[in-house]
């Protein structure tokens, strides 16, 4: 009994040929490297969704409507026709305070710019939507969580001078965590430096419409994401300043439930519309019809 039962033994975890199961073993195997990644759990309603199902249905959950994060190159497809042209490319941090908490932030900056191909959590772009020639910027969420420092301010920024040189509009689609504090005061800066040359492209009576995404939150939503002529939001996505912890402390009132969802900030005035991702371009177009800057 005992040299019929010795492959019990093997250290290295193989099964040896004889063993029982042994010969299902690599079929399950090379069945679980077919089907890892082919599904993801959805944060809404919490079922299983095909991953192609997802990706065809604009990143929105089939079940629930659940709407999932997106890439800026991914939003910039969605809305601008073919033949869009990527600008203000090239901008990278330099690490001002040569800041390093749990690692150097040059460490994060270089695995973020890695992992998304991006300079940084912004990219601009110059084309059409529809019949409009714009001006588009969109926020990459998965560069250190949106985070707004001097390359995304100065991003955006030329962005909106750009828009007020063509005189066409421009369209800004937020999704970030806010100021990056490892710019510390410059990261703020960005804040007044974009809100000013907005109030620019306002005198120049060019139009300027913000899409506010999941999230969109801190010095962020306190600047250039609630300065537009027209504010829209995708459903249930996060809108507010500081987090619910922090206010419930400092008002010491319970909050509303999902008080800084968007649908909850449209009824109280804080947004014009919630538009479901299916029918965000035709609505930004139908909207330019109605905001088209007058002629020089």
């Amino acid at each position: 009994m005992g040299n019929n039962m010795s492959w019990f033994k093997r250290e290295n975890g193989e099964q040896p040929s004889g063993a029982p199961g042994a010969q299902n073993a690599a079929p399950d195997a090379a069945r679980s490297v077919r089907t890892e990644g082919l599904w993801i759990k959805c944060l809404g309603c919490r079922q299983i969704i095909f991953k192609a199902d997802l990706e065809a249905n604009l990143n929105v959950c089939p079940k629930c409507q659940h709407h999932f994060k997106l890439s800026a190159r991914r939003r910039i497809e969605l809305l601008l026709e073919p033949g869009y042209e990527l600008v203000d490319t090239g901008l990278r941090s330099t690490d001002p305070l040569n800041f390093s908490d749990v690692k150097p932030y040059k460490q994060r900056l270089l695995k973020a710019q890695q992992e998304t191909g991006l300079d940084d959590a912004i990219l601009n772009a110059a084309g059409y939507l529809g019949p409009h020639a714009v001006v588009l910027s969109a926020m990459e969420y998965a560069f250190i969580g949106g985070s707004m420092g001097a390359v995304v301010g100065e991003t955006i920024a030329r962005a909106v001078d750009r828009a007020r040189a063509a005189r066409v509009p421009l369209i800004v689609v937020a999704a970030s965590g806010g100021a990056r504090m490892m710019e510390g005061v410059v990261s703020l800066m960005q804040m007044a430096k974009i809100s000013t040359a907005l109030a620019q492209l306002d005198d120049a009576r060019v139009p300027y419409i913000c899409v506010l995404t999941d999230p969109t939150t801190g010095g962020v939503t306190a600047s250039f994401a609630m300065l537009g002529d027209l504010n829209i939001a995708e459903p249930g996505a996060l809108i507010g300043f500081a987090g619910p912890r922090v206010i419930e402390q400092t008002i010491r009132q319970k909050l509303p439930e999902g008080f800084q969802r968007a649908e909850f900030l449209l009824e109280k005035g804080f947004l014009d519309a919630v538009v479901h991702r299916k029918d965000l371009k035709p609505y930004l177009i139908r909207a330019l019809e109605f905001l088209r800057p007058p002629a020089a």
